[in-house]
């Protein structure tokens, strides 16, 4: 099968790094174009623009960073829809608005392509080993013609309805998920506060039932940070979880639903970002809120 990657940042790479170890013949385009080095010396084709890369290939993968990107992804001179776009499938896994999705597919299906969306959850690890979880919005016709790629990415795939409905579904998804770090970081400082070793303090954390499963792998890190240490490595940034709450808290207004805590956590995560922090890992908002604890 001949893919097209359109976006090799962390999880583009780790996509298009797993497709060529499935010997698919992949070919990557990137806005900045040095950044689709270390797939090139793995074996996979360069492309100049996004519409050079359509001619090159039978399903092209979207993967960058927000509503912004993906637009100018689709919609600049030399972008997708510019294209010839009959008998191709496009894949959008960017986290997006619903309504973005929805008038990403209207505008391909008049060029006479077809779309679905399949954001997904999971990180670079999950990536590399095809465990994400896939959450999938489209027809069943066009879904069925990308299956047998996806499967190859994801440990779970979904079907969850039209167009928007995937897109809808990888927000809730990361909504827990964001909101969480904000409140190890409250607990900690608390902790903090009366005396008792952060290190101590993450490790009794990571014993409860309050502790969501990915968390007793983090919160060792968090409580170094939290104590001193220099931040370094990076899954998911803190700006893009910001990225996502604001999306978040659109898609809520929208829909007329309340959405106070999800409200609140995007405050932490704007002042982390303005704070500098904004490139570190998502899960060190918890090791932020402690040392702003401590300047009180």
């Amino acid at each position: 099968m001949r893919i097209g990657i359109c976006g090799t940042g962390n999880m583009g790479s780790a996509i298009a790094e797993r497709l060529l170890g499935e010997n698919h013949h992949v070919s990557v385009w990137n806005r900045t174009w040095e950044k689709t080095k270390p797939l090139l010396n793995l074996g996979a084709a360069f492309a100049t623009s996004p519409q050079s890369l359509v001619a090159g290939c039978d399903i092209i993968i979207s993967m960058v960073i927000d509503d912004e990107a993906v637009l100018s992804l689709y919609q600049n001179d030399d972008g997708l829809l510019s294209a010839d776009l009959k008998d191709k499938l496009i894949i959008e896994m960017s986290t997006i608005l619903p309504e973005t999705s929805k008038h990403i597919d209207r505008q391909i299906r008049l060029n006479g392509g077809n779309y679905i969306e399949c954001p997904v959850g999971g990180s670079v690890q999950p990536a590399l080993r095809g465990e994400l979880l896939g959450l999938v919005g489209g027809d069943l016709e066009n879904i069925d013609k990308a299956r047998p790629i996806l499967n190859q990415l994801c440990r779970r795939l979904d079907h969850v309805g039209g167009i928007g409905s995937g897109a809808s579904m990888k927000l809730a998804v990361n909504l827990p998920l964001v909101v969480y770090w904000e409140s190890v970081g409250e607990a900690l400082a608390i902790a903090e506060k009366a005396g008792i070793n952060i290190s101590q303090a993450a490790d009794i954390l990571a014993d409860t039932s309050g502790t969501i499963k990915v968390a007793p792998g983090r919160l060792p890190r968090i409580a170094d940070i939290a104590n001193g240490d220099i931040p370094d490595g990076v899954s998911f940034s803190i700006a893009g979880m910001a990225k996502d709450l604001k999306l978040m808290i659109e898609v809520a207004s929208n829909n007329g639903i309340s959405a106070p805590v999800t409200e609140a956590a995007s405050k932490s995560y704007e002042e982390a970002v303005h704070d500098g922090w904004a490139e570190y890992d998502g899960v060190l908002l918890a090791a932020w809120r402690v040392l702003q604890s401590k300047k009180l």
